[in-house]
């Protein structure tokens, strides 16, 4: 019995002894996987952080400043009329003999255009002139009558009275004669008016009288204008007033013409804006010494209102506004710079702005905004695509 006992207490303590085993190795094994799990934990903490790629860009994000001259544009357009015109009338009044020109045909300063009908005008002449001579005689006998009388006073042959009578009839026909005179200037200007010439170089637009008709002083008989330089009546906005000035060019084309450009200078500004439209009439002079814009013809162009100096400018997109400054986004060195700038003259139909200061020609600008940009971000620039080469021939 105690044999079987001190067996039975034996199997007992090497049961114990193993489970106590087995429970070591599970600690131990315990340990070495929460040792690996930190230590994988740990590892990618320890790693450095990943460098960002840098933005490409294409050549048509980028943008060179250049030194530029802008200009501020107002869209204009009317119609054209000769800056001189007229209606050419009668002096005198006859019977129209001829009239020696048509429409359309040019005419030169001083050429004759049409004659009147002389024969009572030189029947007037004649008769002024017979008074004027007469006026001379009597003149001359009431000179010698008063220096007679002055001879005859001074040795008191005469009366005073008598002398100033002399005298007096002296006066009267000087004044006669001169008075003949006038009359007879006028007599021989009428007779020159009976040829009517051409006032100036120009061409003749309608003829409003026919040879044979009766024209009285005044009556129209034909009418002429000079092409060489006309009037380019425009209407612009009362806003626009405080830019418009005498002197500013304006370049348009006319119908008819294909891409021809004239250009006028503005003359004259309508002190009154128009009714209903609040626009001003302005008035340009355009030289046309070729002669072929011809009245009644539609023009459409711009009057340049400002024009600065040649400055840096920049496209109107690679200028943004942070916290109410202009500002672009300067690419160099392979990197973005925000670089605050000071904006001059803005031409939107150059699609353009002045830079005054903050840029230098020949910087490169960034044209597109960028939402989440980061001062200083790398950027590298793609270059363009080459051109594909043609196809070799075929021998």
């Amino acid at each position: 019995m105690g044999a079987m006992q001190q067996g039975l207490e034996r199997a007992g303590r090497f049961r114990l002894s193993g489970k106590l085993a087995f429970i070591a190795v599970l600690v131990l094994a315990g340990l070495l996987w929460l040792s690996g799990a930190r230590h994988k934990t740990a590892k990618p903490a320890m790693a450095a952080p990943a460098a960002a790629a840098p933005l490409e860009l294409s050549p048509a994000d980028i943008a060179t400043v250049t030194s530029t001259a802008l200009s501020r544009e107002l869209p204009v357009s009317g119609s054209l009329s000769p800056l001189v015109q007229t209606t050419v009338n009668s002096k005198v009044a006859g019977d129209l003999l001829e009239l020696t020109v048509l429409e359309g045909q040019a005419v030169k300063k001083g050429e004759v255009l049409a004659r009147i009908d002389t024969r009572y005008i030189k029947a007037t002449l004649d008769a002024q002139e017979a008074a004027l001579q007469k006026a001379r005689a009597d003149l001359a006998l009431a000179k010698l009558n008063k220096d007679n009388s002055a001879a005859m006073l001074e040795e008191h042959y005469i009366s005073q009275n008598a002398y100033d009578s002399a005298a007096s009839t002296y006066e009267a026909d000087l004044a006669t004669m001169k008075a003949a005179e006038a009359q007879v200037a006028l007599a021989r200007l009428s007779w020159d008016d009976a040829v009517v010439r051409a006032p100036f170089d120009g061409t003749v637009v309608k003829r409003l009288v026919q040879a044979g008709q009766r024209v009285n002083t005044d009556d129209g008989l034909l009418t002429l204008v000079d092409l060489s330089r006309m009037q380019f009546q425009v209407l612009a906005p009362a806003s626009e007033v405080p830019s418009i000035h005498v002197g500013q060019l304006a370049h348009f084309t006319v119908g008819g013409f294909g891409q021809r450009q004239f250009e006028g200078k503005v003359e004259r500004i309508n002190p009154m804006v128009e009714d209903g439209s609040r626009s001003i009439s302005l008035y340009l002079s355009v030289p046309n010494p070729d002669g072929v814009l011809r009245g009644g013809m539609f023009g459409q162009g711009t009057l340049v209102l400002d024009k600065s100096a040649p400055a840096p400018t920049v496209p109107l997109t690679a200028v943004h506004n942070e916290s109410g400054e202009p500002n672009v986004i300067v690419f160099a060195g392979g990197t973005l710079q925000r670089r605050t700038v000071t904006l001059g003259l803005r031409s939107e139909d150059q699609g353009s702005v002045e830079i005054t200061d903050g840029l230098k020609p020949g910087e490169q600008v960034l044209l597109a905004k960028l939402d989440d940009f980061k001062e200083g971000s790398a950027a590298v620039l793609k270059q363009a695509d080459a051109p594909a080469a043609p196809p070799a021939a075929k021998n």
